[in-house]
């Protein structure tokens, strides 16, 4: 990881200078659509997906430069899923993340970084144990530059071999992001005692925080 962290690193140098397993639960609630922060004040907006969103959201929130981070489903044909729907894999959806951050704090290069710290972009539609398209690792362009940006790192990973196996990250242009249910919310953070939180959320937010801790909020 220590490694990757370093590739990726040199990567956003060099383009600065260049240019659930999880239980579900009763009473789903109807979500709509969420419209993204960019362009509005001086905030931005990034969109991920690396797995159960419980953890991305747990990473991303620890970035200094991070505004919010909001659990969602993206990359669908269902309109309003809920979270049972979204399990079942059929409705093209992926758990994601809309990250509101401040550009002149943290760039989408470093969000970029991060997202590639936060999961492994090698495992096709899984996270561990978390199995499904619903799991898929993707980046959900806003824009052309981000979308240039996604492509570039992606092709500079493989061809550098970050990782033993190449990159299955798909990048796809944003569309409808559903907010999750509230219960998805800030989730690690107010269930902490779970032992969701406890055996597969702590390991990877310690990890994240090891390789960011020059990033981290109140460090």
């Amino acid at each position: 990881m220590k490694r990757i962290g370093l590739i990726v690193q040199a990567l956003v140098i060099s383009v600065f200078i260049c240019c659930a397993g999880a239980h579900e639960k009763q009473h789903e609630q109807e979500k709509n659509a969420f419209e993204p922060t960019a362009g509005a004040g001086h905030l931005d907006t990034a969109t991920f997906a690396a797995g159960c969103f419980w953890c991305v959201e747990a990473q991303f929130q620890q970035l200094h430069g991070v505004d919010t981070v909001i659990s969602g489903y993206t990359g669908g044909h269902v309109k309003n899923p809920t979270y049972k729907e979204v399990c079942t894999g059929n409705t093209g959806h992926a758990e994601a993340v809309n990250i509101i951050f401040d550009p002149d704090t943290i760039s989408f290069d470093e969000l970029v970084e991060a997202f590639f710290i936060a999961h492994d972009p090698t495992q096709k539609n899984r996270q561990g144990n978390d199995v499904g398209t619903q799991y898929r690792s993707a980046i959900f362009y806003h824009n052309l530059q981000q979308q240039q940006k996604a492509n570039y790192y992606i092709k500079r990973l493989d061809a550098e071999k970050a990782y033993a196996k190449p990159i299955v990250t798909e990048v796809k242009p944003y569309g409808a992001f559903y907010v999750a249910e509230d219960y998805h919310q800030n989730y690690f953070n107010l269930n902490r005692s779970e032992g969701y939180c406890q055996f597969v959320i702590a390991p990877k937010l310690e990890k994240f925080e090891k390789v960011f801790k020059k990033k981290l909020k109140n460090k």
